[in-house]
């Protein structure tokens, strides 16, 4: 059996910001000589997520229309209030975010490559942005 790990570095621009990162881990995977074997991947922060779904950017748009209206920026949240939190960034909407969109995946790897459906993709989600995140990768089997 083998294991390998490696952290992804994203540096996003903007507060809500999508990517793409399938090619990235399938690059890693290639590279780390596991041919079938199970893989998680997880964000390292809790205002980020990280999910399957297309690459579309009316999708994408349509996401964060929908978190928006769950997840209201500038609430009544206690985690913005001083008398409640410490937290000077003012950012509970980003947390519920990250929180309903999940912040881990679990990776089926079969001939060196994530089993992916038709139309699925690895999507990362920046929720409180501007900033550098990472997201941890590990993969096991022979």
């Amino acid at each position: 059996m083998k294991i390998q790990a490696k952290t992804i570095t994203i540096k996003t621009a903007q507060k809500v910001q999508i990517f793409d990162i399938t090619q990235e881990v399938r690059g890693f995977l290639a590279a780390s000589e596991v041919w079938n074997g199970m893989g998680v991947l997880s964000t390292l922060h809790t205002t980020t997520a990280v999910f399957f779904t297309e690459t579309q950017d009316a999708l994408w748009e349509d996401v964060e229309t929908f978190l928006q209206k769950l997840a209201v920026e500038n609430a009544d949240y206690k985690h913005n209030d001083p008398h409640f939190s410490d937290c000077e960034r003012k950012n509970a909407d980003s947390h519920m975010r990250g929180m309903l969109m999940g912040q881990t995946l679990c990776l089926q790897v079969r001939n060196a490559s994530v089993l992916l459906g038709t139309w699925q993709n690895i999507i990362f989600a920046e929720f409180d942005g501007p900033r550098s995140r990472s997201l941890a990768v590990q993969v096991s089997g022979v």
